[in-house]
């Protein structure tokens, strides 16, 4: 047996509790991870809420939280290469299972081997948003050397990486936040920061090769995309965390730049993405960056906090101390 956050229940934080559960086994292409730490992500909230119009088909109570986390492998499948028991890894469990919880068996390719640098707390808060910031920076803009980049919500947990990866490949960076947020983004290498309380950011950006909106909600802000194909460059690329349905005007609009549109996420090969966020880290180009640690007793009040939608980097549970 092993304890687990489990909800019986959609609502408000409280339908979260601490239940003993059967321990998972692991299959053969699984790995077994004794959890140590797990991070707080808006997908965790929506799905506690009973999700939006595409998740509420797949729920079923009782289910667990959580989409990454941090620990020690446990056990290996039999048909797994790359791992071994004691290897401290970092990932995302297999879809719905949850990662508020003492184990849990995953596929084997949606982990990889953690920062050497860091601690579990820190490397918990990076595989569902540097998969993210990953496949849009990387993978689908494919960033290179002098381009510019406009990061959309780039204080958040996503946002905050894209940042750090466009600068790790040699781009000129702008970020949009509120101004409590400006120093922080300077210091995690941004070369502009615009406030969007008091400026609009397209009267400040133009020529810009990459628009990659991170901010956290659920849906894309339609007028948002509307005012930022504008500040693209001729062949020009936006790209958004979440799904993207162009209507006319949207296509009109990124016809006349021979714009492009993509969605980070799509087709990601995880263990290759986390294995290369790895080296960035232990080589110093990018850190985790965590606002707080609540022990995992306080989820409540930890997704009461990200529920207000201005939380610096990311929220961690601790679901164990590390040794």
């Amino acid at each position: 047996m092993m304890k687990a956050i489990r909800i019986y229940e959609f609502g408000e934080p409280e339908v979260m509790k601490i239940v003993a559960v059967e321990r998972p086994v692991s299959a053969a292409d699984e790995i077994l991870v004794k959890v140590y730490a797990a991070s707080v992500n808006p997908a965790d909230y929506i799905i506690r809420r009973g999700g939006n119009d595409g998740l509420k088909p797949l729920l079923k109570l009782p289910m667990g939280l959580g989409i990454d986390a941090a620990g020690i492998v446990e056990e290996v499948g039999s048909d797994v290469t790359g791992f071994k028991h004691g290897d401290r890894v970092y990932g995302v469990p297999n879809y719905l299972d949850g990662s508020y919880t003492e184990y849990l068996a995953a596929k084997a390719n949606q982990f990889a081997l953690m920062p050497r640098t860091i601690s579990f707390n820190d490397a918990a808060s990076l595989p569902a948003c540097a998969r993210m910031a990953w496949s849009g920076m990387v993978e689908k803009a494919k960033v290179r050397p002098g381009q510019r980049v406009l990061i959309h919500g780039a204080a958040g947990g996503i946002g905050n990486l894209a940042l750090q990866f466009a600068k790790a490949c040699g781009a000129y960076v702008i970020g949009t936040a509120s101004a409590h947020n400006a120093d922080f983004l300077r210091q995690l290498g941004a070369d502009e920061v615009i406030d969007y309380n008091t400026q609009k950011f397209e009267d400040v950006a133009s020529d810009i090769d990459v628009v990659f909106n991170a901010t956290p909600t659920t849906t894309v802000d339609e007028a948002l995309r509307l005012r930022s194909v504008p500040v693209l460059k001729e062949g020009g690329i936006f790209v958004c965390t979440h799904g993207v349905w162009p209507n006319e005007e949207f296509k009109a609009l990124l016809a006349r730049k021979n714009a492009t549109v993509s969605m980070a996420g799509v087709g990601i090969d995880h263990r290759h993405c986390l294995t290369e966020v790895a080296k960035l880290i232990d080589a110093g180009s990018v850190k985790p960056i965590v606002s707080k640690v609540y022990p995992w007793e306080q989820a409540a009040e930890a997704h009461r906090s990200i529920e207000t939608k201005h939380v610096r980097g990311k929220i961690v549970l601790e679901i164990r101390k590390e040794d």
